[in-house]
């Protein structure tokens, strides 16, 4: 019998105007799909003029200029709805997707689509749910005592996995597809048994202990930043933007 990481996966990426998931908006995403390792790759891309300014930072990461994306970019309404469409679709097809930090992403999503679709993410997942593998989640628990950073540009090294067009959104997701299949590999004893449903809920725990152990840490540093324990998704604030 396959194993989840052997078999079909879909991964979910995006760039955006900063990393505030309330107030930044998606300026690129990309959605890559792979049946089996080895084979091609399908990549379905979106570029979006957000509407607002594009700082300059963001476009020192990404490459994406405001005038690029004001000439080239959809508007955000009809390209978020084609995104949650797709994940939809995966999500019927029982396929897990794979989103590297996934509560950055994917809050991401669910706060455009309540801005301009005046929908939850959660809606397009209430007939079949979806299952999430977060390559950072799932390498922090598997490795935990490893030092080091634990970006996807980290992870590539450390498995083996090529990155290239770093920042771009399609490379991003293939990339952290790959990275997921390498994890899956290197500790199928405590992998393969586990369906991806079992993973979605494992992780979901996975993920709030290493978020109370950052804020652990932030506390003794003096740092008064807040560490979410939401996983996949954040909650909606009330002030929202």
């Amino acid at each position: 019998m396959t194993t989840w990481y052997e078999g079909p996966l879909a991964a979910f990426d995006t760039e955006t105007t900063g990393v505030d998931v309330e107030t930044d908006r998606i300026v690129s995403a990309a959605v890559v799909v792979q049946d089996a390792p080895g084979t091609r790759p399908r990549v379905t891309r979106w570029l979006v003029n957000p509407g607002v300014p594009v700082p300059g930072a963001a476009t020192a990461v990404h490459g994406l200029t405001e005038e690029h994306l004001q000439r080239n970019g959809r508007w955000p309404a009809p390209v978020m709805y084609e995104i949650a469409e797709q994940l939809a679709e995966h999500a019927a097809m029982g396929r897990p997707l794979v989103v590297m930090n996934a509560p950055f992403d994917l809050t991401l999503l669910d706060r455009e689509l309540r801005r301009h679709r005046a929908s939850a993410l959660d809606r397009w997942f209430e007939a079949r749910p979806l299952r999430v593998l977060d390559p950072r989640v799932l390498d922090k628990q598997l490795d935990r005592y490893r030092k080091g950073r634990r970006t996807l540009t980290d992870l590539c090294g450390h498995y083996g996995v090529t990155l290239q067009d770093a920042h771009d959104a399609a490379a991003d997701a293939l990339a952290a597809l790959e990275v997921v299949r390498a994890v899956g590999r290197r500790f199928a004893a405590r992998l393969e048994r586990l369906s991806p449903a079992e993973l979605h809920t494992l992780q979901t725990d996975w993920h709030a202990a290493q978020a109370r152990g950052l804020q652990a840490w932030f506390a003794r540093s003096g740092s008064e930043e807040i560490v979410s324990t939401d996983w996949p998704l954040r909650p909606e604030l009330p002030a929202a933007a």
